[in-house]
């Protein structure tokens, strides 16, 4: 199993437990059987393109295709929305000001 496949198996697996879903619960909400996902997280079978939308979407999730120039950016953006009580804010890793063009 290739790097992106673990991030990507592990992303659906943190979604699915921190918003306190079994996999019955997420089959029920995605239509991907749930002996599908077990092999899925497993890592025991090639996730296909329907399947990870089905289950991304389930799990409140988005999938997009994005100019690999513009990922730090994304994940940037992506830090800085991440919220909650145990965590701090992250500040942007840039800004824009009217100053650097000049």
């Amino acid at each position: 199993m290739t790097y992106i496949n673990e991030q990507i198996l592990s992303t659906l697996r943190e979604a699915r437990t921190s918003k306190g879903l079994s996999q019955r619960e997420l089959s029920a909400r995605s239509g991907v059987p749930q002996s599908h996902i077990s092999k899925i997280e497993a890592g025991d079978v090639d996730l296909r393109v329907s399947s990870l939308i089905a289950l991304a979407r389930a799990l409140d999730l988005e999938l997009v295709l994005a100019p690999k120039k513009s990922l730090p950016a994304i994940q940037s953006m992506m830090r800085s929305t991440v919220g909650g009580s145990d965590q701090e804010a992250v500040s942007p890793a840039y800004s824009l000001d009217d100053d650097a063009d000049e």
